[in-house]
């Protein structure tokens, strides 16, 4: 499996640091208000390459914080006059009801960077300890200069970087490129006890304490938009590695910009959209496909002609699925036929296309064609071959599109049986109403019955 690192611009073959093991840290949303399309992105595309680690037997420990304390909380809950947490808990359940629509899978740890203050204090004590940083006036600056490797993410020289662009300029600093690893508190912010006073932690310091605790002072992949490269990701390098005196990370992975109708997404521009406001045209299923219809690291552009045209090819997949299932149902024979098998090889030679798609620096594109092509050859066949083939296309199939994340039960056909095991039920046909419940099981809907009714959720 190769994939692309963006710390060395060109792709590698992927050694993990345990074997049969991947440390995956993805940064995570800063919760100020509902996640717009653009954040849906990374989501999506990481997901599925934890989904894919995963179909390959990985055991992946999948790490995406919550930046749960920062400046534009902060102004939300001043606008208000709510405490800060009551902004950030409030939107990180609605980010969470979003990841659940666009089936992101939940992360093995979802960490809060105001839960990891102490760790944070540590890692800053350790850099002061090691002469990496210094404390002025209640803040504590990370010596940019200090750290030999600067700018090996990136591709920035620290002397040809201009001061003040998107790092603050301060005479406290000993040099203009130093960033703040704690910052002091001002009146109407939430503070924390530290050795230098009340105070807050600075953006990227949190990162690198929540990887480093959840899953060691070496991982496997950093993911994210690139937007992060500079200075995020390239600051929790710095502070990681000269903490650690270890690799911070062996990969990066950085995902292209969204753009709407060929413009970058503003909300000056008019274009900015949250995922909330997309669900209410579109299903979250046809947007992740969408998404995934591009190579991650080619920029992609949302029109609703594209997402149309998405929605449609989504539904040649389900469709063929339906069909697969239907005649599934028939009597089955055992075995294959001579003719169902050679048809059935076809279909594992596109299986193999599929994952070394994915192996090809998780090229989702391709791997998408691939499914097409399986779908073509279902199509073909499934009605004149027997059950037992038309069971093995569709494990197939519905392997397939689990790594891809996409659901492969429409959700009228799920409502339409509730609606039938509660007819069933009213009837007190409860063989045929648990009969519907197991059904619906092992296409992995749970149903659950409440004071308001049935409730279905994906398992």
């Amino acid at each position: 499996m190769k994939l692309y690192n963006t710390l060395t611009k060109q792709k590698e073959e992927f050694v993990p640091v345990h074997e049969g093991k991947v440390g995956m840290y993805v940064c995570g949303p800063t919760v100020y208000n509902y996640i717009h399309i653009g954040n849906a992105r990374p989501m999506i595309v990481f997901d599925t390459v934890r989904r894919y680690f995963e179909y390959k037997g990985y055991d992946v420990n999948y790490v995406s914080n919550f930046t749960d304390v920062d400046d534009k909380i902060i102004k939300k809950a001043n606008e208000e006059g709510v405490p800060a947490s009551e902004i950030s808990e409030r939107f990180i359940a609605e980010c969470k009801k979003d990841m659940e629509g666009l089936n992101i899978e939940p992360a093995t740890h979802n960490p809060k960077a105001t839960e990891e203050i102490d760790g944070m204090i540590a890692m800053i004590s350790t850099l002061i300890e090691k002469g990496y940083a210094y404390e002025k006036n209640g803040t504590v600056y990370f010596r940019t200069r200090k750290f030999k490797n600067y700018g090996q993410l990136s591709k920035k020289n620290l002397d040809d970087m201009r001061a003040g662009i998107r790092i603050a300029v301060s005479d406290e600093k000993e040099d203009a490129m130093d960033f703040v690893l704690w910052k002091p508190k001002k009146e109407g912010e939430p503070a924390w006890v530290s050795p230098w006073g009340e105070g807050r932690p600075g953006w990227h310091i949190e990162c690198s304490e929540m990887s480093k605790k959840y899953i060691g002072d070496t991982i496997d992949i950093h993911a994210g938009g690139e937007d992060l490269v500079f200075p995020h990701h390239e600051n929790e390098i710095a502070q990681s590695e000269a903490c650690n005196d270890e690799k911070f990370a062996n990969y990066w992975m950085h995902n292209a910009f969204l753009n709407i109708d060929n413009k970058k997404m503003s909300k000056s521009a008019g274009n900015f959209f949250t995922v909330r406001e997309i669900s209410e045209k579109y299903p979250l299923q046809v947007i992740r496909f969408f998404m995934l219809s591009a190579h991650y690291r080619t920029p992609l552009n949302f029109s609703d002609t594209l997402v149309d045209s998405a929605k449609t090819g989504l539904d040649r997949i389900l469709t063929a699925i339906d069909l697969c299932r239907e005649m599934a149902a028939k009597e089955e024979t055992g075995s294959l036929s001579k003719e169902e098998t050679e048809h059935f090889a076809n279909i594992e030679v596109l299986v193999k296309k599929f994952e070394d798609a994915m192996e090809d620096d998780f090229n989702t594109a391709d791997a998408v064609s691939a499914i097409f092509e399986i779908v073509r050859e279902s199509n073909s066949t499934v009605k004149d071959f027997s059950a037992d083939y038309a069971k093995k296309i569709l494990k197939v199939l519905e392997d397939l599109c689990s790594v891809l994340g996409i659901e492969t039960t429409k959700e009228e056909e799920i409502e339409k049986l509730i609606e039938e095991r509660q007819a069933a039920r009213k009837n007190k046909d409860f063989a045929r109403a648990d009969e519907i419940r197991d059904q619906l099981l092992e296409q992995g809907i749970v149903l659950k019955d409440t004071r308001e009714g049935v409730k279905w959720s994906r398992a």
